[in-house]
């Protein structure tokens, strides 16, 4: 018994990481579930509205890494309690936001505060996990993020609902207070990885690998943001579904992010090349499908399952190698992935708004799946030959 509960205090501060990685990947996606509603209280357009997840991903992609040089030297446990703070106050700003602008300035700080919190939170996690439990401790903190899909973005999209978008972020606030507190009691004082310096970056940018999963991510997640940004609106008007099932899709993606966090903490090791396959040439097909399967509900949101997978997986798998690729230099690394993973958010959001405007929202998964068909060719041709070991 003494021993089981050494055990279990020894991944509360992990648990703590994965609360915090609840909450900031549910403010994050939460607007693309209250997208309408948010459109409709400021009278502009969806795709106008959805400018506003644009702004706040290329804030990030912009933000990550001279932020995280700027506060190098900040002892880790002091860092992550200040950025919690920021994430706190600015939501606090959105709920009480008078119009669309205030919002995107309150958004940009929760941007500010997301920057540096994905640059540190998986080393982290990894750094403070037990003794040769470190590949468990980045799949529970990515599960952080599934949990987010199953509750937070659900959840918020109700309170949305019935108590107005504004409440979501209020709410948002409120579990930030909460997760602030167990974080300052939880988190050991752990000093900052020293290793983080621009003097990094040539050994980093000469590495084939880290280009190669840099490049095809910016590719892949520019795709499938293309689609996944205004999923509400087209379950709505291209696959007829109620907003009961609307939060239910949201919901899957989450459900199976949970069952690929387990798969990957147990099987990843065994066969890394086929997790990769089936990741990007998985989105890239799923959403070229995502078209036809409108056609019905039901083909519609089993569709969306398999897609589930193929985004959690991808996100599991590329997180992995790049600890992996740049074991002394993580945190620089983690940083210009977290910036090209969000140029990619921007750019998806953005180029999914001007399919909307210019065509129409059934067609945001055929541009997204032609995107991805591009990462799936140099996928194969350069990233799995720099991967092999």
């Amino acid at each position: 018994m003494g021993t089981e509960r050494k055990g279990l205090k020894a991944w509360l501060p992990v648990l703590g990481l994965t609360c915090a990685t609840f909450i900031f990947n549910t403010s994050e996606f939460v607007p693309i579930g209250l997208l309408s509603d948010i459109a409709g209280d400021f009278g502009i357009s969806e795709s106008q509205t959805g400018f506003m997840i644009t702004i706040y991903a290329w804030v990030v992609a912009l933000a990550s890494l001279p932020l995280m040089l700027v506060f190098a030297k900040t002892e880790n446990k002091k860092l992550m309690l200040c950025i919690t703070v920021v994430f706190l106050a600015s939501h606090i700003f959105s709920g009480f936001s008078r119009d669309f602008y205030m919002l995107m300035i309150s958004r940009i700080g929760v941007a500010c505060s997301h920057a540096i919190f994905w640059s540190m939170v998986t080393p982290f996690a990894v750094r403070i996990a037990p003794e040769g439990k470190q590949s468990a401790a980045l799949g529970l903190v990515i599960c952080g993020s599934s949990v987010a899909m199953i509750l937070g973005l659900p959840l918020g999209r109700t309170i949305g609902l019935l108590l107005g978008w504004r409440m979501t972020f209020l709410t948002i606030a409120a579990l930030s207070a909460l997760i602030l507190a167990a974080l300052a009691v939880l988190l050991p004082r752990t000093p900052s990885d020293s290793s983080i310096s621009l003097r990094k970056l040539p050994a980093l940018i000469k590495s084939p690998a880290l280009l190669n999963i840099y490049l095809v991510t910016v590719i892949t997640i520019t795709g499938h943001f293309t689609a996944y940004s205004y999923i509400e609106p087209f379950l709505a008007k291209a696959a007829g579904l109620g907003e009961n099932w609307i939060t239910l899709v949201l919901t899957v993606f989450g459900i199976v992010g949970l069952l690929c966090s387990f798969i990957f903490s147990r099987k990843y090791s065994e066969n890394s090349g086929n997790y990769i396959k089936f990741a990007v040439c998985g989105i890239s097909v799923f959403l070229l499908l995502l078209g036809p399967a409108a056609s019905s509900p039901v083909s519609a949101v089993l569709l969306c399952v398999f897609w589930a997978f193929a985004i959690n997986f991808y996100n599991l798998v590329f997180q992995s190698e790049i600890i992996r690729c740049a074991p002394q230099g993580t945190a620089v690394a983690m940083s210009i992935y977290s910036g090209i993973y969000n140029v990619g958010i921007g750019t998806g959001a953005l180029a999914g708004g001007y399919v909307c405007s210019a065509l129409s929202v059934n067609d945001i998964g055929y541009a997204g799946g032609a995107i991805v068909l591009i990462a799936v060719i140099i996928c194969f041709k350069y990233l799995l030959p720099a991967l092999k070991r």
